[in-house]
């Protein structure tokens, strides 16, 4: 209080401590703020001289209050005001408190002042309900009271996501829970690595590594089984996964797919039990992505039916070959096929590396990588060949082979064909990296969405700390992401039914898909870690949180399997292919039908009534979703073929012509699989009978569509599809419905059903 004799002679100056306050509450009181309470205290013609000179010697900045003498105002102020009153103002605080101090009444001079003491409130820019807030306790806003529900049955959830897997999914859980698959610190890496072969070993004993394998050489002839392990696993340790992969789909899956009978017979078993740990050398120093430039032959002679593997120059080494450094005792190698000084492409053949004990053969020098970014429990190796002698027997020859009298032979003619039949058969990598940097994403969602419900930082004046997954920026950093892994779970799900049932007409088509959703996805899970990790601030900086980790094993994913651009490319080429099929199998009925659906499109679309429509059921309806995305494939699609046919019929080479078109064709590409994302999407939600599940997803489908559609925005303006009215109603409803999410968010990362043992993040354990 002000301790003056004359302000307990005159209680009714106890009417601007709450003004007092609250100019004073930043301990400091500026220039024009001084001023204009000079001025407005003076004007008071019911205050007397004396009065208003105490008042202003309130308002010396060389003389502030001190901390003391805040605490007392805040405290008597807290004593008259009303938490329930949201009408409150800092003058009726004023005049209650002057009240209280005095004969218990209001005088008829401070309800006179009234006015005038408003004006000043007024003119200092206070608002009096937020200043109130600082003395109401108990304080409740819409923020704070939101808060983490149940709205769906978690499990039926999980039953959707796990599908027909589920009770194998659930097996691999358990085992991964075991303390035998504790985490290991990287820091020692030859105790990482023999972690990581033993964990191997004890997934082989279970059958889980054979298991595509046929039932003759000890698998289960389930390849759908062999990705939802993998899937699962990378739940676990991403090193563990890579050299499962390695050893049991790139070795194994090579020798199956690539080789016949008698290799079959020959190496199955004891690759899918991990007694013939193996290798897959395609990647070489010169090429990577351009497997057919790789520059390792491999030359006959018939006279001793024999293959001589040759790396003819130091970058024509096989590099980054996983399992190759200290485990591999084989390896699948790529090379080019030499008969009688002729070129045949690239073959593939079995070259043995070390003997049982380990020992490197002679003609083989093999150099450890070293450590990498992430990854570290494989061992990555450098491997030279010189005139490395094995058997005729060894060409893995379902495409490719020599026959008795030494002449090649193949099933399919064209090289061109049997190339691209040969890394077809292989495009199940393509399949398991993405799948696996989807668990890594539903992993560090899982732990950033957890910890963002128990984190508090902030909040109202005169309330609790609110969860920073309440704020608005935090919710549009993360829900889009969650989004994204449910859309990718089930449009990666489709691509594996696509893949397994596959006809040789259909795997062009599939081959894009693969390269596409690989390429989508894995960008997704740096872009879904990276945001994790900064909304975990520095806990998500912690290792022992895992972000870490999952950051840095995964980020080689973006070029793993090939890189993404160049991916993203090939897909454009495939849709491209397919387009000129298209319309060269057209007949002048069919391109007047092509022209009509156009102006269809035109009418229904892009008429000023749609493209301008901000009206909340239609930017919800997931046909208007599908008809944006489909509309933006086919025109970008259009336009790159007319960009392309500019070009080449002016006169330039198509290689150039590629070339120019580079950044369209990557475009194309994302075009094709956000509609194909989106697409897979909708039938999930379509085909979920459980009305709490369906209600959910239907939402994450939304929030999915709606962000493709804000973040190409541009595109659409520029297309005149949409409106900036309409643009804007679309960002303004991706953030509510990440606001709605929220309160899912939590249960929809526990549908994940990731064991605790494998997210091991002190953050992510549940505080309730």
């Amino acid at each position: 209080m002000l301790e003056s004799d004359l302000v307990k002679a005159n209680p009714k100056l106890l009417v601007f401590i709450p003004i007092l306050y609250t100019v004073w509450s930043d301990a400091i009181l500026t220039p024009s703020e001084i001023s204009t309470l000079e001025g407005l205290i003076n004007s008071q013609h019911w205050l007397t001289a004396s009065e208003k000179e105490m008042l202003l010697s309130q308002l010396n900045p060389t003389t502030p209050p001190t901390p003391d003498e805040l605490m007392n105002w805040r405290s008597a102020i807290q004593q008259v005001a009303d938490p329930k009153n949201k009408n409150e103002t800092l003058v009726n605080l004023g005049i209650r408190l002057a009240s209280l101090q005095g004969d218990g009444t209001i005088s008829d001079t401070l309800l006179q002042a009234r006015p005038s003491l408003s004006k000043i409130e007024s003119i200092l820019g206070l608002i009096s309900h937020e200043a109130i807030f600082n003395f109401q306790k108990g304080r409740k806003t819409i923020t704070s009271e939101q808060a983490t529900e149940q709205n769906f049955n978690v499990r039926e959830l999980t039953k959707i996501l796990d599908g027909k897997h589920s009770d194998l999914i659930r097996k691999v859980k358990t085992l991964l829970s075991d303390p035998e698959f504790g985490y290991v610190s990287p820091g020692d890496l030859d105790l990482y690595r023999k972690r990581v072969l033993q964990w191997c070993k004890f997934l082989a004993e279970q059958g889980y590594g054979s298991m595509a394998y046929p039932k003759e050489f000890g698998g289960q002839n389930d390849m759908a089984a062999y990705f939802a392990i993998m899937e699962t696993l990378s739940y676990h340790d991403l090193s563990m996964v890579i050299k499962f992969g390695v050893q049991f789909g790139l070795w194994g899956m090579s020798v199956y797919l690539l080789g016949t009978e008698k290799h079959h017979a020959k190496y199955l078993k004891d690759i899918g039990t991990l007694e013939l740990p193996g290798c897959f050398a395609m990647t070489e120093t010169n090429h990577g992505s351009n497997v057919k430039g790789i520059e390792t032959t491999a030359t006959y002679n018939h006279q001793t039916k024999t293959f001589k593997i040759h790396t003819p120059h130091e970058y024509a080494r096989k590099e980054y070959i996983g399992n190759a450094a200290q485990h591999g005792q084989m390896a699948t190698v790529f090379a080019k096929l030499i008969l009688d000084g002729k070129d045949y492409g690239v073959s593939a053949l079995v070259v043995p590396l070390r003997d049982k004990k380990g020992k490197v053969l002679p003609g083989i020098t093999i150099k450890d990588c070293g450590r990498k970014m992430g990854l570290n429990g494989v061992d990555n190796g450098v491997i030279y060949f010189d005139h490395v002698i094995v058997p005729k027997e060894n060409l893995l020859d379902r495409f490719t082979s020599v026959n008795d009298e030494g002449k090649f032979e193949s099933p399919i003619a064209s090289d061109n064909r049997r190339f691209f039949t040969m890394l077809g058969t292989l495009v199940g990598g393509r399949i398991g990296i993405p799948r696996s940097g989807n668990s890594a994403s539903k992993s560090g969602l899982t732990i950033a969405i957890r910890y963002g419900d128990q984190r508090r930082q902030f909040g109202p004046e005169g309330g609790t700390e609110v969860p920073i997954l309440n704020y608005r920026t935090h919710q549009k950093r993360l829900m889009p992401l969650l989004a994204n892994a449910y859309a990718l779970h089930f449009s990666l799900e489709y691509l594996t039914q696509r893949f397994l049932a596959r006809k040789e007409e259909d795997m062009q088509e599939i081959e894009a898909l693969a390269a596409g959703l690989k390429s989508f996805a894995t960008w997704n899970t740096t872009t879904t870690l990276q945001e994790c990790r900064e909304c975990c601030g520095g806990k998500g900086y912690l290792s022992e949180n895992r972000i870490e980790v999952l950051k840095n094993d995964t980020d080689v994913y973006t070029t793993f399997e090939g890189d993404n651009t160049v991916l993203m490319q090939l897909v454009a080429k495939s849709r491209l292919t397919e387009f000129r099929q298209e319309f060269s199998n057209m007949n002048v009925f069919t391109i007047l039908n092509y022209v009509a659906d156009q102006a269809k499109t035109t009418i229904t679309e892009m008429n000023p009534i749609i493209t301008r429509s901000t009206d909340e059921e239609h930017l919800l309806d997931s046909e208007f979703h599908l008809n944006a995305f489909t509309f933006r494939e086919r025109d970008i699609l259009t336009s790159a073929a007319k960009r392309l046919k500019r070009h080449i019929d002016s006169g330039m080479d198509s290689f150039d012509a590629f070339n120019v078109c580079q950044h369209h064709l990557v475009q194309v590409g994302f075009a094709y699989i956000e509609r194909i994302i989106l697409e897979q999407f909708i039938r999930q939600v379509e085909a979920t009978k459980d009305v709490g599940c369906k209600m959910v997803l239907k939402k994450l489908c939304d929030l999915f569509a709606l962000s493709q559609i804000d973040k190409n925005k541009g595109w659409y303006l520029e297309q005149g599809y949409m409106e900036g009215s309409k643009t804007k109603a679309i960002r303004k409803l991706v953030n509510q419905l990440c606001w709605e999410i929220r309160q899912d968010a939590v249960p929809l990362t526990d549908a994940f059903n990731i064991p605790d043992a494998c997210l091991s993040a002190p953050i992510a354990v549940s505080q309730k």
